[in-house]
C-alpha cells in the first residue's frame, strides 16, 4: 500500500476561448503523501486555482492522470467525480459557502445527507466536529448570529464531517481580519496534527508559512517545492 495520496503525472488544462486554446497547466507532475500539509502559491494566472480544482475533482484535466487514494479520477464523469468529492474531499472556501437559514448544525450534517446516513448519525457526527472546532454552543445558530470566524469554523466543521482523505481550504482566512485568521490557521494545525492531509490554496506568504511544504506555481508549471520546517 503506498503513502502516497495525490499523483498527478503531466496534468495538462487547456481552455478554449473562441478560435483561441488558453494553455493554462502546462504538464504538472506532483505527489502529495497522506498526512502531509500543503500550501499552494502563486500569482493571479499562474494555474494555482485550476490545479485547485483538478485536485477538488471540480474539473478533469485536457490530458495526463490523476491518481487520488488510488483511483484513476482524471477519466471519471461528473457523477462519478460527484461521489469522490462528497467521500474523498473536505472543501473549505473564502466565501464560506452556508446555507443562510439553516443552522450550524444542518449545515455542518449536510453532506452526510448525500452519503446516505441516518439522522441520528448525522446528528451526532455534527455535533462531534462542531465540538472539535470550538463551536458545541453555537449548534443552533444561523449563519447571520455567527462572527467571520464562526462562519469559518462551521465550514471546516462541514469539511471535516465525512471524514475525507484531504482538506482542500480555497483562500481559507480571506475574508477575515488577522487576529481571526490566526486562531483559524491554529485550528488547521490542530485538524493537520490529528492525521488529516490539509492542502492550503494561498497568496499570502504568513499564511503559507503555517504548512510543512510550499509548492509555488508560475506560468502553468511547478516553479518551486520545498520543505518548510
Amino acid at each position: 500500500m503506498s503513502n502516497s495520496l495525490i499523483r498527478i503525472t503531466n496534468i495538462k488544462r487547456d481552455f478554449i476561448l473562441g478560435s483561441e486554446t488558453i494553455n493554462v497547466l502546462k504538464g504538472i507532475d506532483l505527489q502529495i503523501n497522506k498526512g502531509e500539509y500543503v500550501a499552494l502559491m502563486g500569482p493571479s494566472g499562474s494555474g494555482k486555482s485550476t490545479l485547485m480544482n483538478l485536485l477538488g475533482c471540480l474539473d478533469t484535466p485536457t490530458s495526463g492522470q490523476y491518481i487520488l487514494n488510488e483511483k484513476d479520477v482524471s477519466q471519471m464523469v461528473d457523477n462519478e467525480l460527484a461521489e469522490i468529492r462528497n467521500k474523498e474531499i473536505g472543501f473549505v472556501f473564502q466565501t464560506f459557502n452556508l446555507l443562510p437559514r439553516t443552522t450550524a448544525l444542518d449545515n455542518v450534517a449536510l453532506p452526510m445527507i448525500y452519503a446516505g446516513y441516518s439522522k441520528s448519525d448525522r446528528k451526532t457526527r455534527a455535533e462531534e466536529v462542531l465540538t472539535q472546532v470550538g463551536l458545541n454552543d453555537r449548534m443552533d445558530h444561523q449563519p447571520n448570529q455567527l462572527s467571520g470566524g464562526q462562519r469559518q469554523r462551521v465550514a471546516i466543521a462541514r469539511a471535516l464531517v465525512n471524514k475525507p482523505s484531504i482538506i482542500l481550504a480555497d483562500e481559507p482566512t480571506g475574508n477575515l481580519d488577522s487576529k481571526t485568521s490566526e486562531e483559524i490557521m491554529k485550528l488547521f494545525g490542530e485538524i493537520h496534527s490529528k492525521g488529516n492531509t490539509v492542502i492550503l490554496v494561498t497568496h499570502e506568504e504568513d499564511i503559507a508559512s503555517h504548512a510543512h511544504r510550499i509548492i509555488r506555481l508560475r506560468d502553468g508549471l511547478i516553479e518551486s517545492d520545498t520543505q518548510n520546517n
